[in-house]
């Protein structure tokens, strides 16, 4: 079950499954601009659509508060956070540090079955550049993040990677969406992540997870470099 399918309820669920499918839901939802910033999210409306009790509902929204995703305004509820860039420069500069430490720190051990999903989602780049749909862009990048993140099994490493993340993971479509050069930045920006993920899915083939970590470091560094320059000359920006 993918997480646009959060409304489907499988039969032996389990509070914690209850919960990991709402809050991944709702997360993307508010990656993908489904939520804009300013939006409120009311428990009543979303226990309603999960069929669950107002409990799970509540702890979701607490964690994406704790996240930076939501906050809770007295006398009017929960709401979508904005983002800024000019706030987003110290999670940058740490999810660039970050990145390198993923090819260092307990690193996975690089099997047949791991290079194969490194191969599938450089396949869905091809069809990505080539159908040019942004929130497609904006999924694959979200899942090959995931991917990445699975090249070490430093459990603390990869939550932290996580939470920030995320907390910059709507940048790109929001400023994307009020570019006039839109066609032009699309193509520009997916090319750009094709060649980022050839290039880590080579190095894993080669299991190099330090060359991996690299590429990645210098991706995110220069996506934040575009997001800046966008963000006071109107051009282009990448979310990862």
């Amino acid at each position: 079950m993918t997480v646009e399918e959060g409304t489907a309820r499988p039969a032996e669920e389990g509070a914690r499954g209850r919960f990991e499918r709402i809050y991944q839901t709702l997360r993307m939802r508010i990656c993908l601009l489904d939520y804009a910033p300013g939006s409120r999210l009311r428990e009543e409306d979303l226990a309603e659509e999960f069929r669950v009790s107002r409990t799970p509902v509540r702890r979701v929204l607490v964690k994406l508060e704790a996240e930076g995703l939501l906050r809770s305004v007295h006398g009017v509820g929960t709401i979508v956070t904005d983002i800024e860039v000019d706030a987003l420069a110290q999670v940058y500069e740490l999810r660039v540090e970050l990145a390198e430490l993923v090819g260092k720190l307990s690193p996975t051990p690089v099997d047949a079955a791991l290079i194969a999903r490194f191969r599938e989602i450089r396949a869905r780049c091809d069809e990505m550049v080539h159908e040019g749909d942004p929130r497609t862009f904006s999924r694959i990048n979200m899942e090959f993040f995931h991917l990445f993140n699975a090249l070490t099994t430093n459990a603390p490493l990869r939550e932290i990677s996580e939470r920030l993340y995320y907390q910059t993971a709507r940048i790109w479509l929001k400023t994307a969406s009020r570019l006039k050069n839109f066609e032009e930045l699309i193509h520009t920006e997916f090319t750009t992540f094709q060649r980022e993920v050839t290039d880590i899915t080579e190095a894993v083939e080669h299991g190099d997870l330090a060359a991996a970590a690299h590429v990645r470091r210098a991706h995110i560094a220069m996506s934040f470099s575009r997001i800046r320059k966008a963000s006071k000359a109107g051009g282009g920006a990448d979310e990862r």
